[in-house]
């Protein structure tokens, strides 16, 4: 079988590390690398020696590359993963799809008229956590799933200038980390459509903004109702004094019980998956789990067997409607 020639566009951390979990599947090739920064390229180099490096996505395009995987600026995902469409090339991109969900439905729309694999490295339904967690809600352990409480705080800002930049980024902690959690309760809760008024409170810097701003939050929260029933509540921020590095939780709570993914001892990688009974709980997963990479190496491993434009594709629009819903309805 003849392996998937695969450019990667943008090799910081992220993009490396996404590399390394595609090239580990055995399943795809690196033949073109792509960076502006002669460090990361060499770095990149290490995982592939043999890929050629070139200027920017129009140099990967004209290797014959038959998939891209995008770590760029958020700016750049829409227009690249377009660019990369058009030209027949199946695309695994970092989130944001868009700035917003009129950018992402032209990338969808981009990947059907190609008929081409699109998907987004919506990283945390892949661990071990939620893919316990999610069964239980889908067959009804937990009776009917009337709410869900989502947090994502990081004791950190990003490092990097574009994400303060609101044309550049799209939003702030929001788009940032929001973003990870209202796909996880949508997917978990099989995409049910937001139902009614969504309220939202979006700060920079303790003070709120107003929908003129072109500030970008550092802290955020928002309440929205699904069609299915479904209360949702969320809260990111960045550089949150909470006492650890990272405060992250996905819970579902039903008429039956409840579940919920939460991280360890502040770790934004470590994660514990635990059952609820009234006041008993049980652990379902725990302990060490290589997430990280699954949706990369998911995405190679599909393409390998051939896949097409998937319909489930949609499903990236719908998250960013949500998000586009609470940057509408801030204060």
């Amino acid at each position: 079988m003849t392996r998937p020639r695969i450019g990667f566009l943008g090799t910081g951390w992220i993009g490396r590390h996404r590399m390394a979990a595609m090239l580990d599947t055995g399943l795809v090739e690196a033949v073109g690398i792509a960076d502006p920064s002669p460090e990361m390229v060499a770095e990149a180099q290490k995982l592939a020696p043999d890929a050629q490096v070139v200027d920017r996505l129009d140099g990967l395009l004209a290797l014959g590359v038959d998939g891209i995987a995008i770590a760029t600026p958020s700016a750049l995902h829409a227009e690249q993963s377009i660019q990369a469409l058009d030209a027949g090339v199946a695309v695994f991109c970092q989130k944001p799809l868009g700035r917003d969900s009129a950018e992402a439905a032209r990338v969808v729309e981009a990947a059907r008229r190609a008929d081409r694999l699109l998907s987004v490295d919506f990283s945390y339904r892949y661990t071990t956590g939620m893919q316990a967690i999610a069964p239980l809600v889908r067959d009804g352990a937990l009776g009917q799933v009337f709410a869900v409480d989502l947090t994502f705080h990081n004791a950190y800002g990003p490092d990097k200038p574009w994400f303060y930049d609101r044309a550049q980024s799209g939003g702030g902690c929001v788009m940032d980390l929001g973003v990870h959690l209202v796909d996880l309760a949508l997917w978990v809760l099989g995409f049910s459509a937001v139902d009614g008024e969504v309220a939202a409170q979006l700060l920079s810097g303790a003070q709120l903004l107003s929908r003129s701003s072109d500030e970008v939050e550092d802290y955020a929260t928002a309440q929205f109702r699904l069609a299915n029933g479904t209360s949702v509540r969320l809260a990111c921020s960045w550089r949150l004094q909470a006492g650890r590095e990272a405060v992250i939780e996905a819970a579902f709570y039903g008429t039956q019980g409840g579940a919920a993914l939460r991280n360890v001892g502040g770790s934004f990688y470590d994660f514990t998956a635990e059952r609820f009974t009234g006041t008993g709980s049980e652990t379902l997963t725990a302990g060490a789990d290589d997430w990280g990479g699954r949706a990369g190496a998911d995405w190679a491993r599909r393409l390998a067997q051939g896949a097409r434009f998937d319909p489930a594709a949609d499903e990236l629009v719908q998250v960013a409607r949500v998000l586009d819903a609470i940057y509408s309805a801030r204060t």
